[in-house]
């Protein structure tokens, strides 16, 4: 029987078929310094590129490469869900395919889980990104930390390794929309950072994360963590009615004191579209967390593996 390997290496990829043999030979080179029996599983999730014929070749060329191929783009986030399914290792890391992530540091977050961490999560320094996408991850991770009432990390991206308990733990989570930095505070564990340098992009492509893209993350991120827009929703009625009380009795004050009328249909027609215009933005909401359940309750895979390689047939 096969013996399983000590280390998993995932690595999502999109969109980087001129980076994958530099990211490959990278990788092997850091993690033969701690062990020979370790696997690198590449997920290529349907980029507009070869990508996917890049990984045959490697795949021919190192047994210990495995590929993974979508039927169709899914998304970065379950190309991860993929990666840890078929992933074996006893310790699992995650990291872009971007090479920003420098395969160099997998040597130190394996050093340091070995203190007794269950968890290590890699914090980029000096983030080698444009202004606006630090920007907009600022905002992202301040919006999700108050939302959901966890403390996030603009630095913290994938790149981490987690033992096997951990992989099993996220395995077992069902969650159709997922967020894998918000997943692992979830699940708990001895949880750690280290800082890590962080690399440019040297293939002169820029992120297939864009504004629209980001947006769209941010948005089913924070539906499907965290309920507290509904509650907010809720005080925000509360609020609403408690000013409105304050203002009727200040009218009926005015009006039999100073005999002060409220004369004109301007004030009128404002309230009406103004109270519409909030009822129609709760019943939205609810609505949004509605089609989440019944995204849920249909119980669809979140991808679908289209072609292997280096992957025994069953």
């Amino acid at each position: 029987m096969k013996k399983k390997p000590h280390i998993s290496i995932i690595s999502p990829v999109y969109g980087a078929a001129s980076l994958l043999d530099e990211l490959v030979d990278r990788i092997r080179k850091s993690v033969k310094q701690i062990t020979d029996n370790f696997e690198i599983i590449l997920v290529e999730d349907c980029g507009p590129d070869d990508s996917w014929n890049k990984i045959i070749d490697i795949c021919n060329k190192y047994p210990e490469v495995k590929g993974l191929q979508h039927s169709r783009n899914f998304g970065q986030q379950y190309a991860i869900n993929c990666g840890l399914d078929y992933s074996q290792g006893e310790w699992v890391v995650m990291l872009d395919c971007d090479l920003q992530d420098r395969p160099e540091e997998i040597i130190n977050l394996y050093k340091k889980a070995q203190e007794g961490y269950e968890i290590v999560l890699a914090s980029r320094k000096n983030r080698q990104d444009d202004f606006l996408k630090k920007f907009y991850s600022r905002i992202f991770y301040s919006t999700l930390s108050y939302l959901t009432n966890t403390h996030q990390d603009a630095a913290i991206a994938n790149f981490a390794i987690y033992h096997r308990k951990v992989v099993d733990a996220l395995k077992g989570m069902h969650d159709y929309y997922r967020y894998y930095p918000t997943m692992i505070h979830w699940v708990g564990f001895r949880l750690t950072k280290l800082e890590i340098e962080h690399a440019e992009r040297t293939d002169g492509n820029k992120s297939s994360y864009n504004f629209k893209k980001r947006l769209n993350l941010a948005f089913d991120t924070i539906i499907s963590f965290s309920d507290k827009p509904l509650r907010l929703t809720v005080k925000l009625g509360i609020l609403i009615s408690v000013l409105s009380a304050i203002l009727a009795v200040v009218l009926v004050i005015r009006y039999f004191m100073v005999g002060f009328e409220v004369s004109g249909w301007t004030s009128t027609f404002l309230s009406f579209w103004f109270l519409s215009g909030l009822i129609i933005t709760i019943l939205g909401m609810v609505g949004i967390y509605v089609g989440r359940i019944f995204e849920s309750v249909k119980n669809r895979p979140t991808y679908i593996v289209g072609k292997k390689l280096n992957y025994p047939e069953k």
